[in-house]
């Protein structure tokens, strides 16, 4: 690839489209388009088209999405099918129209059914019924790499998905309302242990500095009780948190960065008719929720206790990709699930 192709990264400056592009400039690329979702709105089909017409880019990356955790996925599910369905077929309808010689989109493995075999191999895909919690989501990305592999069938389309597991990293989403589950566990426990050691200080600039979600705000007005109440209410206390579900089921993560270099990798070496339709890029590396709460109390030195509510919900029992195409493709995870916490909480 030429390092001055016009690579337009959609979603630029999400956990995954920010570290797209770190990998991309760390590799000398230098002309790449980046639009936020005020300056065009992925759902509008008339100016992503227009987009493409005026900009005209060589190669085409989707990391743009609506996601969240359990919550916002069982909260939003209009929202979530709607504006992940229209990012996806309005840039892969528009690169199309517009020649654009590769295209990645990137998925999520809930795509899977929830009784799936384990690992998820690429072609137990639409072959049971989906988690209900993410069922939106997961049929906007269905579709979105369906369409992306019946272009490629169609027209010979350079086109296709890549499906990572849970993702984390550099940029997290700490929003307790719609963050998934490793930013959740570090921000209640940071939280936690601050109230434990009584330090309002650290506490209020907490929330200053990152949104909490449910509606709560903080004002010069705020009192002290007032979020000592609101922490009880979403499990956090000065001496415990609780967690929803049991903890036991079992979760696969990946590092941004690991998947950064995944979807350049790919960019730069992998064609739509190396592929079995679409390409699973885990880590293989999976954790039940209990050992990662566990994990990130140790790290954190957290002295409290750690509470599950077996009364709520907790997905899929376990998800694990099957990675064993990418690994014969060349693609290697490097990012060690210690490691890559230790530096997401470094870095919180």
């Amino acid at each position: 690839m030429n390092k001055n192709a016009k690579i337009y990264v959609a979603g630029h400056r999400g956990l995954v489209g920010s570290a797209i592009v770190r990998e991309l400039e760390s590799r000398g690329y230098n002309n790449i388009l980046k639009l936020t979702s005020t300056e065009l709105d992925l759902r509008n089909q008339i100016k992503v088209e227009e987009l493409f017409q005026s900009e005209k880019p060589e190669y085409v990356i989707i990391a743009a999405a609506k996601v969240g955790g359990i919550l916002a996925n069982n909260s939003y599910k209009a929202e979530f099918i709607y504006d992940n369905l229209a990012i996806g077929i309005n840039i892969i309808n528009s690169a199309f129209n517009n020649n654009v010689k590769k295209l990645i989109a990137l998925g999520s493995s809930c795509i899977y059914p929830k009784l799936s075999p384990q690992p998820m191999k690429e072609e137990y895909l639409l072959t049971g019924t989906l988690e209900p919690t993410n069922e939106p989501y997961a049929i906007a990305k269905i579709a979105t790499l369906k369409m992306a592999n019946f272009y490629h069938e169609q027209y010979g389309s350079n086109f296709y998905t890549l499906m990572p597991p849970n993702l984390y990293g550099e940029g997290d989403n700490f929003n307790l309302e719609t963050s998934h589950v490793l930013p959740a566990l570090i921000r209640k426990i940071f939280l936690a242990k601050s109230l434990m050691k009584n330090d309002l200080n650290a506490i209020i600039d907490n929330l200053k500095k990152y949104p909490i979600g449910y509606g709560f705000k903080i004002s010069n007005k705020t009192k002290e009780s007032q979020i000592v109440d609101f922490f009880n209410h979403i499990g956090i206390f000065d001496n415990k948190i609780e967690l929803w579900g049991t903890g036991r089921v079992l979760r696969e993560f990946e590092h941004s960065n690991d998947l950064a270099k995944a979807t350049v990798y790919s960019l730069e070496n992998i064609n739509a008719n190396q592929i079995k339709e679409f390409l699973n890029v885990g880590s293989g590396e999976e954790i039940s929720i209990y050992d990662l709460a566990y994990l990130i109390k140790e790290l954190m030195a957290y002295e409290g206790n750690i509470e599950f509510n077996n009364n709520t919900l907790s997905g899929t029992q376990r998800k694990i990709l099957d990675n064993s195409q990418a690994l014969a493709l060349g693609i290697k995870p490097q990012i060690k699930l210690r490691d890559g916490i230790k530096q997401v909480i470094d870095n919180f």
